[in-house]
């Protein structure tokens, strides 16, 4: 296991997502997954389908964070590029891979794999395929770079198939509370909780509920020690405010 946090970044790319029309429903179950086994999501970023924005944000990606992992852009038509940009960050040519090739001609029948479903064949020379247990394209790999599908189905079966290529460090452990008093109220309190305990990570998030006001406080840490003696802070501190502290 790491000794330092394993981070990652997601890539969303797609015109579609930052049009409004499609709505990205990969980043919780990405960052919910990789925290699983103690990798942490540090990053989501959306992108067009341009290929010098796709190139220049997973080049700068890959080399600040442990992971990458791309969603979008690798299907049948001319504007699905991610294959081709990949290629191109990492300065390789695009092929058509054999054993993508060998996977699709198994899938569809005599007569239907066509020119745009052979593109779903391409990846960057050097690649490892990312199994598809759902519609079979393939995704691929590159060095610390996972390359795979936007649909939400077709992405966690690609997730899932290449968990265990992770290698991930102590996962976060979160404990959670909801009280019914206004955020600026404890924020002077949180505050001086976080200068006490700065290997736990707290938040606090607003919200009205049936026209009530009130704060939910999440507290983060790898180790249970400092996360249980923060949250028994946090509970006084609440009770002291006049709030009913109320843990998940």
């Amino acid at each position: 296991m790491p000794d330092r946090p394993v981070t990652a970044c997601l890539v969303v790319i797609g015109n579609e997502i930052l049009s409004g029309r499609t709505r990205d429903a990969n980043l919780a179950y990405l960052g919910a997954r990789l925290n699983d086994i103690g990798v942490r999501l540090m990053e989501a970023r959306v992108i067009p389908d341009l290929d010098e924005v796709i190139v220049a944000t997973v080049n700068e990606a890959r080399r600040r964070f442990t992971y990458v992992f791309t969603t979008g852009g690798i299907g049948p038509t001319h504007d699905d590029i991610t294959a081709a940009s990949i290629a191109k960050a990492f300065g390789v040519a695009l092929v058509q891979n054999p054993e993508a090739r060998a996977i699709l001609d198994a899938h569809y029948s005599p007569g239907e794999l066509n020119a745009p479903r052979l593109r779903m064949a391409n990846t960057p020379e050097g690649a490892t395929l990312i199994e598809n247990p759902v519609s079979k394209a393939p995704g691929f790999q590159m060095d610390n770079v996972f390359v795979m599908a936007g649909i939400p189905e077709v992405m966690q079966a690609m997730f899932e198939s290449v968990v265990h290529r992770l290698v991930g460090g102590k996962p976060l452990v979160s404990r959670s509370v909801t009280v019914y008093l206004p955020e600026s109220k404890v924020a002077l309190g949180l505050e001086a909780l976080q200068g006490r305990y700065s290997d736990v990570e707290m938040g606090s998030y607003p919200f009205n509920r049936a026209g009530r006001f009130g704060t939910r406080l999440v507290l983060r840490a790898t180790a249970a020690g400092p996360l249980d003696a923060a949250a028994g802070e946090l509970d006084g501190l609440i009770v002291e405010l006049g709030g009913e502290p109320d843990w998940d």
